[in-house]
């Protein structure tokens, strides 16, 4: 299956995601409740139809609890193929990104993880430049990886509040970064779902 990312696979489609995480019990202000993950999910899985996506096409996510994971489900649901990208080593990442979250979070990243081919940034574009955000980085890397199939091919998915991120890279700069290249974008507004 590793072939599918090398870049011989021809996808009709190449949906690229990007989303909120869900909120950590001690996050001050929510953005993404866990209440909110069936609607959240609703709202995935009815753009993905809505898109027309097909069997075959290629799936491109981070793996974090919440957005990602919602979409690599979604995604896998309907036979995609799925390509997950972390910006550091999977154990780093899983206490950043999985671990915090209650349910069962970390099993569903495994059980998506089991589907798809994995992508670690370290081990496969080098080690982090001391000027270089790695959420940042990720997201480049994914939209490289996506547009690398043609840009008039990339749907850009995102769940999002409209707001900046906690910090550098997150779903704001990719959205900004899919439409410096072009891309389509669906954007799920949070404000809008949760309301």
């Amino acid at each position: 299956m590793a072939s599918q990312a090398s870049g011989e696979i021809k996808p009709r489609k190449v949906l690229l995601f990007s989303g909120h995480m869900i909120d950590s019990p001690t996050r001050e202000e929510p953005r993404f409740p866990a209440d909110k993950e069936p609607i959240a999910a609703k709202a995935i899985e009815d753009l993905l139809d809505q898109i027309a996506v097909e069997r075959g096409d290629l799936a491109i996510c981070g793996g974090a609890c919440g957005g990602d994971l919602l979409f690599a489900e979604a995604a896998l649901a309907r036979q995609l193929s799925l390509a997950i990208y972390l910006p550091f080593e999977e154990d780093k990442f899983l206490a950043k990104s999985v671990d915090f979250a209650d349910a069962d979070w970390r099993s569903r990243y495994f059980a998506a993880k089991s589907q798809a081919v994995l992508h670690i940034a370290p081990e496969e574009i080098g080690p982090l430049q001391a000027d270089e955000n790695p959420y940042e980085r990720n997201n480049v890397w994914m939209l490289q990886v996506a547009t690398g199939y043609g840009a008039e091919k990339v749907d850009f998915l995102c769940l999002w509040n409209g707001a900046g991120g906690d910090g550098p890279g997150g779903t704001q700069h990719l959205m900004q970064e899919v439409q410096k290249k072009g891309g389509r974008t669906h954007w799920l507004d949070t404000r809008q779902l949760w309301s």
